[in-house]
């Protein structure tokens, strides 16, 4: 069955225990998670990729089934979640194990995909579809952050909060969290302090680095590289805020597609694209089409996961793919 994220609170009268959240926005993902899963759950949580699954399917099958000594009931939190699993989740959810919370995480499935179909129409299951969100969103989030702690505040500070988290709710949280501590010792605050607390998204280099590499200008791109030296904390920002930037590339060029006016397109984006930037993406909707963007953004996931597994050589890792995706490839 269909749960839609703001119905969330009506998921405890349903019995079930099988749960397919799947979509782009990772923030309202990572909220729903935590909010109605894991800070809830008394008992053994245990998180897997999909690729550990599929590379040992007897060994997730007996964590399934075995009991724990200890704790009676497991959550299993799956991520990167494809089709590849439907015909082993068939078999569990046939079983009909008892104690046992099953949360699979997907980033965007089509209608015709075989695990949507099944969530959604299995009586026994629940699917969560999660859509971007979009200024209005993110703008009753943060309305909500300063009503709750008396805060007077104008559109004006509320836009360039959104402004600087760049339109991303996991972005907007953290910097919510910053105010939040602020607060502690503060009775008010302003668009001043606000610019102090907050940081843009993504750091400069990294930015131009990104823009470079979508502008397919490989020698900038190299240039970027070999100047700065980046942290393994900037090789995770570098890949999120790639993903960022193609998720948005995508959107617009397959509006673009639609009504053949890219400055229509570009100028009536929500968030608001600065005008800086205006050009910049300009260039990159003509240096890249659709296919290869929906490539990029597939291989965003498999880098993330690789630069955790592989912290040592994570610079290697990134600056491998960002060189490979800034080279010309012809249409």
């Amino acid at each position: 069955m269909i749960v839609k994220s703001f119905e969330m609170n009506k998921i405890n009268n349903y019995k079930c225990s099988f749960f397919l959240v799947y979509g782009h926005n990772d923030g309202l993902k990572n909220e729903i998670t935590k909010k109605y899963f894991t800070d809830k759950f008394k008992g053994e949580i245990l998180r897997y990729e999909e690729k550990e699954i599929l590379e040992n399917k007897l060994d997730f099958f007996n964590g399934i089934l075995s009991k724990s000594f200890f704790d009676e009931k497991k959550l299993f939190i799956v991520s990167r979640v494809t089709d590849k699993l439907n015909d082993l989740i068939e078999e569990v959810l046939e079983k009909e194990v008892k104690d046992i919370t099953i949360l699979l995480n997907a980033t965007n499935l089509e209608k015709k995909s075989k695990l949507r179909r099944l969530f959604e129409k299995n009586k026994n299951t629940i699917c969560i579809p999660v859509y971007e969100d979009n200024l209005q969103s993110l703008s009753i989030i943060a309305r909500d952050f300063f009503r709750i702690n008396k805060i007077a505040i104008s559109q004006e500070i509320i836009n360039l909060l959104i402004e600087r988290s760049r339109g991303d709710r996991g972005n907007l949280q953290n910097e919510l969290g910053k105010i939040q501590s602020y607060l502690k010792t503060n009775k008010s605050i302003g668009p001043e302090e606000i610019l102090k607390l907050t940081d843009l998204a993504e750091n400069y280099n990294v930015s131009e680095l990104l823009d470079s590499c979508l502008n397919k200008n490989s020698k900038k791109t190299i240039h970027i590289l070999n100047e700065n030296n980046f942290s393994l904390e900037d090789c995770i920002l570098m890949i999120r805020s790639f993903a960022t930037k193609v998720k948005r590339l995508h959107k617009i060029h397959s509006e673009f597609n639609k009504n053949k006016n890219l400055d229509y397109v570009i100028s009536s984006y929500k968030p608001p694209i600065f005008w800086k930037e205006k050009d910049i993406i300009k260039n990159q909707v003509k240096k890249n089409n659709l296919k290869q963007i929906e490539e990029m953004i597939f291989q965003t996931n498999e880098i993330e996961l690789l630069i955790k597994k592989n912290s040592a050589n994570a610079l290697n890792i990134i600056s491998d793919f960002i060189i490979n995706a800034s080279k010309e490839v012809s249409n």
